[in-house]
């Protein structure tokens, strides 16, 4: 207990945050998101590739913004912090954050080291035995929509994923109510190259991607096991899912087509308008709508249309989210506003971009 004293705060004091990983495309986006975050004080930004290098050098778009420096991963000087985000790969996160925790500072993994609870499913789907395994029962996983008191009072957030929280907002209404047989369920998913990160990779070149439009990974993909993770916390039963992951010609955004076919008959539109009304970032639109992902872009917001083709047994869900910010830095910092007791919607307030 002593140990979260540390960082006890006053009221209207700000959080000392910093950031491991701040140069690939979830990091720049937590720090467009936190450089206007009026709770927020940035205090480091780390890069062992650019250390020394103002960060303002390397993202024009935050010249005036941010006048950080990249510097070294140094725990003492991140020991300083409230809390540190990871922007990093995975299997990074996990070999630094016990001393972190250790010193009192709280944690958001926006990478999936510590997502899957069973240490022999990591490694099965990750290719690494897991370097803290007695963290992984302790992690909330960072789902407001499904777990937000638990967030409110965690030292260890894993922040989901992009896929996961389209396809878990998309279908957990559902789940929830008995409403669909949980033996079939599909999620046929697309989505940005900005998902793929910003490491040099001849696959996502535009001449590779432009005009074209294509299925990956369909033997099996790492959000797989997430996903059905997080659906069988609420059905307490197995959960049979085929989930199709797609690459499409665009920078930002995630369309989660989802299949399932219900159990009875019921106002599934009623369903998911009781279910959400509350959330201030999931927006459930009127019945017919085909929200499209432009209309999501640049803001935390993931709007979901529910259908019942024919008026038949299956129903179809529709799910949009950027996957940079609702399925990443947005997420996180809607975690963070959690955690240190501020409105869950500060510094997250943005209008998407359009066009």
């Amino acid at each position: 207990m002593a140990r979260l004293q540390k960082h006890e705060r006053l009221a209207n004091e700000m959080v000392k945050v910093g950031i491991v990983g701040g140069t690939g495309y979830t990091g720049v986006e937590l720090l467009r998101l936190l450089a206007t975050h009026p709770g927020v004080e940035l205090r480091a930004i780390t890069s062992r590739s650019e250390a020394g290098r103002p960060v303002s050098e390397l993202f024009e778009s935050l010249r005036g913004h941010v006048d950080l420096v990249f510097s070294e991963p140094e725990p003492e000087r991140l020991a300083e912090c409230d809390l540190v985000f990871f922007a990093t790969p995975n299997g990074t996160a996990m070999k630094m954050v016990p001393q972190l925790l250790e010193a009192g500072v709280r944690v958001i993994d926006l990478a999936a080291d510590f997502r899957l609870r069973d240490p022999a499913v990591w490694e099965q789907w990750y290719g690494m035995p897991h370097a803290c395994p007695e963290l992984l029962e302790e992690a909330v996983y960072g789902l407001p929509e499904l777990n937000r008191e638990q967030i409110r009072t965690a030292r260890l957030v894993a922040n989901p994923g992009c896929y996961p929280t389209a396809s878990a907002l998309g279908l957990l209404p559902l789940v929830e109510a008995g409403a669909v047989d949980t033996s079939a369920l599909l999620a046929d998913c697309k989505s940005g190259v900005s998902g793929a990160g910003r490491g040099a990779n001849a696959a996502m070149l535009m001449g590779e991607v432009g005009e074209s439009f294509k299925a990956y990974a369909v033997p099996g993909h790492r959000h797989l096991p997430e996903i059905r993770q997080t659906l069988e916390w609420v059905s307490e039963t197995p959960i049979g899912l085929t989930f199709v992951p797609h690459l499409v010609p665009m920078v930002r955004g995630i369309h989660a087509t989802l299949y399932g076919r219900l159990n009875g008959d019921l106002d599934l539109q009623a369903l998911y308008e009781r279910r959400y009304q509350d959330e201030p970032f999931v927006d459930v639109m009127p019945e017919g709508s085909h929200p499209e992902t432009r209309s999501v872009r640049g803001v935390n917001h993931c709007r979901i249309a529910v259908h019942r083709p024919q008026g038949g047994d299956m129903v179809v869900v529709l799910s949009v989210i950027d996957n940079l910010t609702k399925g990443a830095a947005g997420q996180a910092i809607q975690n963070m506003n959690l955690m240190f007791d501020l409105a869950e919607t500060t510094g997250l307030e943005q209008v998407a971009l359009s066009p």
